[in-house]
């Protein structure tokens, strides 16, 4: 035992790791330790705190976000059929803008398209049914225009709020004219035009007395002026149909509030 004693001390001087420039390597001191377990307590006290001091409310919202947030990987069938459909309605929409611009396949015949959309505007019709009043010397044709005239107001007005509503741009990025502009119809939905020029034709086919070519001319008429919409890029094709089914609702309107003659005249009077 004595002499293993000597040999124990003497390794333990050879060991480098115990001399003192390295024993704050081997043993860390008390203070550190204490500095650091204190530190970690305080974090952790502060961190228990934080979290108690939030919102039930906040928390709630933080662990919903991620739910909501969500990509919706099973969408309805509702909305996968609404989306193909408007998906199909551009794609045609721009297939058929063959005179949406010089450069386009028929852009020869853009000018001959736009005449033929004037004949469907508002300003026009208008001022054409009031020339028409103030010559019309029957109480029967005053009768008829002034409803006209009646329609044609009701129209301008019910096509520029739903466009208001609906802000649809066309298929082309076209800037509407100053007719356009006079009229309200500066958004795609729905068509101004077709509206007016479906209006107008049944109109036309209940109280005037046509041949039957004359009527069939109408109805033709009322198309091309509808679909020539969709021709110049201004309107998609269901902005078009959409304008014929409002255009057929606000003649129905106008049947059931027809001005007698007795209030044509009294409105005329007072003018």
């Amino acid at each position: 035992m004595p002499a293993s004693q000597p040999r124990s001390r003497a390794r333990d001087r050879n060991n480098v790791l115990n001399r003192a420039e390295f024993l704050s390597l081997n043993q860390p001191l008390k203070g550190n330790q204490e500095s650091r377990s204190s530190g970690r307590k305080q974090s952790g006290q502060a961190g228990a705190a934080g979290a108690q001091s939030t919102n039930p409310k906040e928390r709630r919202q933080s662990q919903q976000l991620p739910e909501e947030d969500c990509m919706q990987l099973n969408p309805s069938f509702k909305g996968i059929a609404f989306n193909s459909l408007l998906a199909i309605d551009i794609c045609m929409s721009k297939r058929l803008g063959v005179c949406a611009n010089r450069a386009s396949s028929w852009g020869g015949a853009r000018s001959m398209i736009n005449l033929l959309g004037i004949t469907g505007h508002g300003i026009p019709w208008i001022a054409g049914t009031l020339i028409c009043l103030v010559k019309s010397s029957t109480l029967a044709g005053q009768e008829v225009l002034m409803n006209l005239l009646l329609a044609l107001l009701l129209d301008i007005m019910i096509v520029a709020g739903l466009q208001k509503l609906a802000k649809r741009k066309g298929p082309y990025d076209i800037n509407p004219g100053l007719l356009d502009y006079l009229t309200m119809d500066t958004y795609a939905f729905p068509a101004g035009h077709a509206s007016r020029v479906a209006m107008l034709s049944k109109f036309f086919l209940n109280h005037l007395v046509l041949a039957i070519p004359l009527r069939i001319l109408l109805v033709l008429w009322a198309l091309c002026v509808g679909f020539s919409r969709v021709m110049i890029g201004r309107h998609h094709i269901t902005d078009v149909l959409s304008g014929f089914v409002f255009g057929y609702l606000q003649f129905r309107l106008v049947e059931l509030i027809w001005m007698s003659s007795n209030t044509c005249q009294m409105l005329i009077s007072i003018w």
